[in-house]
């Protein structure tokens, strides 16, 4: 009988409702219930239930987040609760994403334009080899797990074994690792590259950041050792190791043979469609590009937008779903799923996951229509609906606001109302915009409301219909002396977090913004949150909407909301029976079980502070402390960096590592030594 693999750390028991929740939907999964639902109120503890599940049901997870901050907060604390378990991270590869497209009424072709976090490809790549090798394994990943990756049997199979005793000469190994997709380099090492020097071979392979360093005693492999990548000390000797590709696209020979051949059929019947239509200029235009990429196919065996190709490669059949994240989970011997899925934030991410296939479906006939991809392109893209659900194990979502999907769906819902601190749904208070048919002025009953609460020490949140609001409302705020701030998705990544940072320490007392003061936003020291114009029905007042926001609230126990509307809606009726059962519940518990609420008390974690307890200096003090160091080998110290920032990334501290990547970049300026993946910008010639 095999044992659990999974293993939670924890301090605490499971506390409140997470006990009977924890049981109820790991009976549901023991029944074999496809759909259930975790119905559960804003700091109650929803990861930690679903952690107990994972533990209880043992088998491979993937849990799916509707963003990327989002997904790196809950893949960091899976790591917290499974330290022994290999949990990672699975999002989108790119930095910045321009889609390739053709904007026909303007005849504008836009070329794709992608920068590519190599960091992020790197775990990427070591998601889908833990899950060929692993059991123990919980994947923690945006709605990207839906999009087109190469075929998992392929991935697996086109791997290459090294092995002491193994005979084989040095260039027969160095053209293996090239026929999967590694590239030579004389430099330094990055993953997916190898160096031969002598009689020695280096390889990073794309899934960690260590080098394999292969020694030859002619044309036998005579030792392996596993090297760190920066202070190049030798961490282990190895017997044997696999390497897996450092494409996810991939095939062997025979299959790229037969995809090539696939491609030209496909081409020549387009072209004699395109003609019979009249359409010569979109024929000749996709005559040239894809005779070109046939030809790179076949010299390297890759090609940019190889992925439009996808389903010459993998075989499959016009319109058929494409590979995707979820065909490297397990699957018993019928094929179905054997992995547990929970899809966090459901009632945004449900949405989201259904409506990628048809944005994408638009683009892709734009491009297929006037020749700038082949028909099969259209293959390359997310699934469908039906065609993820059919592809996901049991599933339970998790939120706090269940959606019509998950109500309609859902064999079982465990509602998890009481949280363990005892902390209470906020107040709710409705304040009239008119009175006696005059406008008595919203925002000055925000100003003198918001003015007591900072006076006790706390700060505040308004929410506005729009970004024009928002910023207006910041500056008027500031005008009437209070200190105050806007925040909406027009600001980068980056700037929200520091945003946030600075509110929570004080640095200004009022925070105004739009909708994304809801999902995922951990704020205790919120005491007052104001929803301007609470009455105009829509999506950012709707039920859901109203029901997030007032749980920004609920971590302070002095914590209120000030609803500001003329008329009671459908939504707004809602939202406060709903806050007040809540409540009730909450005051029975703790009178019975003799619990005191305490507002949150939670360490402020400020992204520059990360860098001063590792560092214990700024960036500019840093660099006065190792001036010396710096002078003298400035490579080194820069590699030392460098070493720091693919820690944060590891750690899935993505604001220190995009600090450190400024650094690096200041240091090279500085010194003007040009390192693998950054250069010196260049001097300007003087005239």
């Amino acid at each position: 009988m095999s044992t659990n693999p999974f293993k939670i750390h924890s301090k605490y028991p499971p506390a409140g409702d997470q006990p009977n929740a924890i049981k109820s939907l790991t009976d549901g999964i023991k029944k074999g219930f496809k759909h259930q639902t975790l119905f559960g109120v804003t700091g109650s503890g929803k990861t930690y239930t679903a952690a107990n599940i994972i533990q209880n049901v043992g088998k491979p997870t993937l849990v799916i987040a509707h963003n990327k901050t989002l997904a790196a907060q809950l893949a960091q604390e899976y790591r917290e609760f499974f330290p022994e378990n290999a949990v990672h991270y699975f999002v989108s590869y790119y930095d910045y994403y321009q889609p390739e497209a053709y904007m026909s009424a303007s005849d504008t072709y836009i070329e794709k334009e992608a920068q590519i976090n190599e960091e992020i490809e790197r775990l990427r790549h070591a998601t889908t080899q833990a899950l060929l090798t692993r059991k123990d394994v919980i994947i923690v990943s945006s709605v990207s797990c839906i999009y087109g990756l190469g075929s998992p049997k392929e991935y697996e199979k086109v791997n290459v074994k090294v092995a002491v005793g193994q005979k084989i000469s040095r260039n027969d190994l160095v053209r293996k690792f090239v026929d999967v997709h590694f590239e030579r380099t004389p430099a330094d090492l990055t993953p997916g590259q190898f160096r031969a020097l002598g009689n020695t071979v280096e390889i990073m392979p794309v899934s960690e950041r260590v080098i394999f360093k292969i020694d030859f005693k002619g044309d036998e492999i005579f030792r392996i050792f596993k090297v760190d990548a920066v202070t190049r000390g030798i961490i282990e000797e190895l017997d044997v190791f696999f390497l897996f590709p450092a494409k996810h696209f991939i095939t062997d020979e025979a299959g790229q043979k037969r995809a090539v051949e696939s491609i030209k059929a496909e081409l020549d019947w387009r072209l004699e469609e395109l003609k019979k239509e009249g359409k010569n200029l979109e024929a000749e235009r996709l005559k040239r590009r894809t005779q070109y990429d046939l030809a790179l196919i076949r010299e390297v065996g890759y090609c940019n937008g190889i992925e439009n190709y996808s389903r010459h490669f993998s075989g499959k059949a016009a319109g058929e779903a494409p590979e995707t994240l979820l065909s490297y989970f397990p699957h018993k011997t019928d094929g179905s799923p054997d992995f547990l899925t929970i899809i966090d934030e459901s009632h945004v991410t449900v949405s989201q996951i259904g409506g990628m296939y048809g944005g994408d479906a638009s683009r892709k006939k734009n491009l297929i229509d006037f020749g700038f991809r082949l028909p099969s392109a259209a293959d390359n893209r997310p699934l469908k609906f039906d065609e993820f659900e059919a592809r996901v194990g049991q599933t339970i979502y998790t939120t706090a606001t269940p959606g019509k999907f998950e109500k309609e769906h859902s064999e079982n819902i465990a509602e998890q109302v009481i949280r363990p601190t005892g902390l209470i749904d906020p107040v709710i208070v409705v304040k009239p915009v008119t009175e006696n048919g005059a406008y008595k002025g919203q925002i000055r009953d925000f100003i003198e409301e918001a003015e007591k609460t900072i006076k006790n020490g706390w700060r505040v949140i308004a929410t506005t219909l729009t970004k024009k609001m928002a910023e207006d409302l910041s500056e008027f705020l500031k005008e009437k002396k209070i200190k105050a701030e806007y925040l909406h998705s027009d600001i980068m990544t980056l700037d929200r977090i520091q945003i946030l940072t600075e509110f929570r320490k004080g640095k200004f007392d009022v925070l105004v913004g739009v909708n994304l003061l809801r999902e995922g936003l951990d704020l205790p020291e919120v005491a007052m949150i104001g929803i301007l114009d609470a009455d105009k029905e829509g999506f950012l007042r709707s039920e859901t909407s109203l029901i997030q926001i007032i749980g920004r609230a609920a971590r302070n126990i002095e914590g209120r909301v000030i609803l500001y509307a003329d008329h009671m809606t459908k939504s707004l009726d809602y939202a406060i029976s709903e806050t007040a059962r809540r409540r009730n519940i909450q005051m029975e518990y703790n009178t019975k079980h003799g619990i005191t609420p305490k507002t949150i008390l939670k360490s402020i974690k400020d992204i520059t502070e990360t860098i001063q307890s590792e560092r214990k200096k700024t960036i500019s003090d840093l660099l006065l402390l190792d001036n010396k160091m710096f002078e003298k080998d400035p490579k080194k110290f820069i590699k030392e960096k460098e070493k720091q920032m693919d820690e944060a990334v590891r750690e899935l501290d993505f604001e220190t590592a995009a600090l450190l990547r400024d650094e690096i970049k200041e240091l090279i300026e500085k010194s003007g030594i040009e390192i693998e993946g950054f250069k010196p910008k260049a001097k300007k010639k003087k005239k």
